[in-house]
């Protein structure tokens, strides 16, 4: 039996404190957090985990949806521990079984990994695309208003917001593309498809195409509505 669809970043429809706080407070505080959460020792690293995952809880995030979530950093901290050792065995061949524990650092790039996620899968569960998008364009319509008072530029400034348009799609794109990999991932399964170097090779290419007719879409949208 195949199991429902779970998508990384996915927007959930419900109401919490933080569905109701503005977008771009949310955004305003997310970056300035990531940044800070670069700069922690590894113990609390792992103390912003855990409030992270308590916190998730009090938003109603179900134990699933945050596993889906940390998937991301899961294969990547797979993939770099690989590439490590397989460094390690060049480096200095296979001198004893110390050779397969993971270092410090790579440890803390791991913590550092899954916090910021975490917090990512905060804003992007609890915000809409509509909301991310009027969020940043009304900052860019407040700016141009300003420098539209300017005594000689003023006049060829335009109103219509232009630079947040693009950041908007950005980051409204981002959950798109792991919804496309759900999609496909299910379709896989429910065709009978086995796991292995197969799925990758073959749902990675699909992955690719949907995306790129996804975002062709949205570019010929924009143009006929003249952004």
């Amino acid at each position: 039996m195949v199991k429902g669809k779970q998508a990384v970043f996915k927007y959930k429809i419900i109401k919490t404190p933080l569905h109701k706080l503005p977008a771009i407070i949310k955004l305003f505080l997310l970056l300035p957090l990531s940044i800070f959460c670069m700069s922690l020792p590894s113990h609390l690293l792992a103390a912003g985990i855990t409030l992270a995952v308590i916190a998730a809880f009090l938003f109603k995030f179900t134990l699933s949806e945050q596993v889906t979530d940390l998937k991301p950093a899961l294969y990547y901290a797979a993939i770099m521990y690989v590439l490590s050792i397989i460094s390690s065995l060049f480096a200095a061949g296979f001198s004893s079984l110390t050779i397969l524990l993971p270092h410090s650092e790579f440890l803390r790039i791991v913590l550092r990994l899954t916090l910021v996620i975490q917090l990512s899968a905060m804003f992007f569960r609890t915000t809409s695309s509509i909301e991310i998008r009027d969020g940043l364009n009304s900052i860019e319509r407040y700016i141009r208003k300003l420098f539209s008072c300017l005594p000689v530029f003023g006049k060829r400034i335009s109103p219509q917001p232009k630079f947040t348009e693009n950041i908007s799609l950005f980051l409204c794109f981002i959950p798109e593309i792991f919804n496309i990999w759900a999609n496909v991932n299910l379709a896989w399964k429910a065709r009978g498809g086995k796991q292995g170097y197969k799925k990758i090779f073959t749902l990675v290419f699909i992955l690719i195409t949907l995306s790129f007719e996804k975002a062709a879409l949205k570019a010929r949208a924009l143009a006929a509505r003249g952004i």
